[in-house]
């Protein structure tokens, strides 16, 4: 499948930096890479990166009453959030250290010491992995447990939250992940994503 005529726009142009660190991650060589790297499939019908990337921005423009800090840290983290799938190990066994999450969170340490930008980053996907070893017989390979997901994000989990929700309300991917998010973990301010 082609790409749309759009995958050629500047990224710029696609996902409207707005500080100077995102306009200076668009320029990077590997993050261009990473932006334009995909295809359509289950969970990203959209394809390209870029444009799942533009959904979670989206999704982060319609939470109502977001302070302006954390709406900069969200938008960090999702342009960098899944940039690095296209340098992902995919062999079998899997290499968990060579997982899209780690890989990101390697490379944006160069621009920003933010434990919390840092810390989503890298465990964005755990969420989903800890819903996973939740399942009875579960033996997903990557599963994670819910306990060792929020000792890890315990100090950032309205944001960790925040960001799950706006990148799992993308695409065509399973809502049942956030759901069972939602009921199960205290602490959270549940917050709706508004329609767009």
């Amino acid at each position: 499948m082609k790409p749309s005529p759009d995958a050629y726009l500047p990224l710029d142009t696609l996902l409207q930096p707005e500080t100077e660190l995102e306009r200076l991650l668009l320029t990077l060589p590997e993050f261009q890479q990473g932006l334009r790297w995909g295809e359509p499939r289950f969970g990203h019908p959209e394809g390209l990166v870029v444009y799942h990337v533009r959904e979670v921005l989206d999704n982060i423009d319609r939470i109502a009453q977001l302070p302006g800090a954390d709406r900069q840290r969200l938008r960090l983290i999702a342009l960098a959030h899944d940039t690095f799938k296209y340098a992902e190990d995919r062999g079998r066994p899997r290499n968990w250290d060579q997982h899209h999450s780690i890989l990101a969170r390697r490379f944006m340490e160069r621009y920003t010491d933010d434990p919390f930008v840092l810390d989503i980053i890298e465990t964005h996907d755990d969420a989903y992995y800890a819903w996973l070893g939740a399942r009875p017989g579960c033996t997903a390979p990557g599963a994670r447990s819910l306990v060792s997901l929020l000792h890890r994000v315990g100090h950032c989990l309205q944001l960790y939250y925040l960001f799950f929700k706006c990148d799992t309300q993308t695409g065509d991917k399973v809502q049942a992940s956030l759901k069972w998010f939602e009921k199960n973990v205290l602490g959270i301010e549940y917050v709706k994503v508004r329609e767009g």
